[in-house]
């Protein structure tokens, strides 16, 4: 599916970063940044044009094409890999910053990653995630149509045991990112960190 979206010429999610993403940036920490399910890679090329170095993670091979000439486009270089984040390790101790937007996946591949990122992220380093909510299904302008693929605050606070919650909100908002989200939308936004 995802390859089938992001084969088209334009950008599916177009090629600026995610707003939330470029408002909160600033708390990254100097460092390498970790972001999931990148797809088109116009976050991950927002943050490597900050200085990070960036790692990006997506299944789908198109995204990482697109990815790939965005970032030379914008003269910034990202490792880009393509897999399973079912079976992605993140490490241990190696990251400054884990930016998550959008990365919707059944709840036991999701528990199962955001049980990891605590112990991969640096004694203060910084997770930054934005999500649709159960609500967003109101709305139908963006994110999966079903509510088991979402989450909200309860929910991250449950599947992020050992990170000190900066900000925890969920509101809405108008999100206009290319053509797949486009409209007022219901999201979950974090800000939390890994004690030092």
């Amino acid at each position: 599916m995802w390859d089938e979206r992001y084969a088209a010429d334009d950008y599916f999610y177009g090629t600026e970063p995610n707003a939330f993403l470029a408002e909160f940036a600033h708390h990254l920490p100097a460092g390498p940044v970790l972001c999931l399910a990148e797809g088109e890679g116009r976050n991950a090329v927002f943050v490597a044009e900050r200085g990070h170095a960036v790692t990006a993670i997506d299944s789908a091979a198109e995204g990482r094409n697109k990815a790939l000439r965005l970032a030379a486009e914008r003269g910034v270089e990202i490792d880009y890999q393509v897999g399973d984040l079912a079976h992605f390790d993140p490490g241990q101790d190696r990251w400054a910053g884990i930016v998550s937007i959008f990365a919707h996946m059944p709840p036991p591949l999701r528990k199962a990653l955001h049980a990891r990122l605590p112990a991969a992220l640096r004694p203060g380093g910084v997770l930054l995630l934005e999500a649709y909510t159960p609500e967003q299904l109101a709305h139908g302008t963006g994110g999966p149509p079903v509510k088991e693929l979402m989450m909200d605050a309860d929910t991250l606070r449950a599947e992020l045991p050992g990170l000190e919650i900066v900000a925890l909100q969920e509101v809405k908002r108008e999100v206009n990112e290319g053509r797949g989200h486009t409209g007022t939308g219901a999201v979950v936004q974090l800000i939390a960190r890994r004690p030092d």
